[in-house]
């Protein structure tokens, strides 16, 4: 795919950062789309169909967290990629991001090259994760559907966050094999991506509740590994 093929959607109340934005995608070749609320943004992006959105949290009446919510809850966008736009860097802000479904954080105030390797570093780790998006993982009870991105224990259907189902994935694909911590942001939340510490624990946290605590297991001082 040709990057004029790459639809990207700008998402902020700030003219001067949607044109800023814009601007530079644009110079790099990308197909951009602007919006300058979350009201808009969801519109928009229904006609647009981005690859990309890049969503402001900060937002009056619909911020950022709501909207990519939404859009995540329409089956059209679950692979959408998703990046957060915001001068925030607190922990929590970052978690109730990828809670959401969020893939990453881009940092205000915005410098040009880290905003254009982020957003390919990005495209190139999608692009990956759907290379393999026909595999099904069956183990025990537990079906994980990457193409559907669906799990089932017993029959019964299990909602995960997008990041929560990639998690998942990665430490079903090896059952056994210990990931790092390090390896496991490198592979879900890309090498560029600067999360807490608390990020992964809280996933791990979330996964052990919504499947059985004996599923996942703490290697102390190393990760986690997947087990049954």
């Amino acid at each position: 795919m040709s990057l004029s093929e790459v639809r990207i959607l700008v998402v902020d109340d700030e003219e001067d950062i949607i044109e800023f934005i814009s601007y530079n995608l644009e110079k790099e070749g990308y197909s951009v789309g602007t919006a300058k609320n979350g009201t808009e943004a969801i519109e928009k992006a229904k006609t647009l169909d981005p690859h990309l959105i890049i969503l402001d949290i900060m937002m009056p009446e619909i911020n950022g967290i709501e909207v990519c919510r939404t859009l995540r809850a329409l089956p059209e966008f679950q692979a959408t990629l998703i990046a957060f736009l915001t001068a925030r860097n607190e922990d929590f802000t970052q978690i109730a991001g990828f809670d959401v479904g969020g893939d990453d954080y881009i940092s205000k105030p915005i410098r040009p090259q880290v905003l254009l390797s982020r957003i390919k570093a990005l495209l190139r780790r999608s692009t990956q994760l759907n290379m393999d998006k026909s595999e099904i993982i069956t183990i025990g009870d537990l079906i994980i559907n990457k193409e559907n991105i669906t799990v089932q224990k017993n029959g019964e259907i299990i909602e995960f966050a997008k990041k929560e189902f990639e998690l998942l994935s990665l430490l079903a694909s090896k059952p056994g094999k210990v990931f790092t911590r390090r390896e496991i942001f490198s592979k879900i939340w890309g090498p560029e991506v600067i999360v807490g510490d608390r990020t992964i624990d809280v996933h791990v946290r979330k996964l052990r509740e919504k499947l059985d605590s004996s599923y996942i297991k703490t290697v102390k001082g190393i990760g986690y590994k997947f087990d049954f």
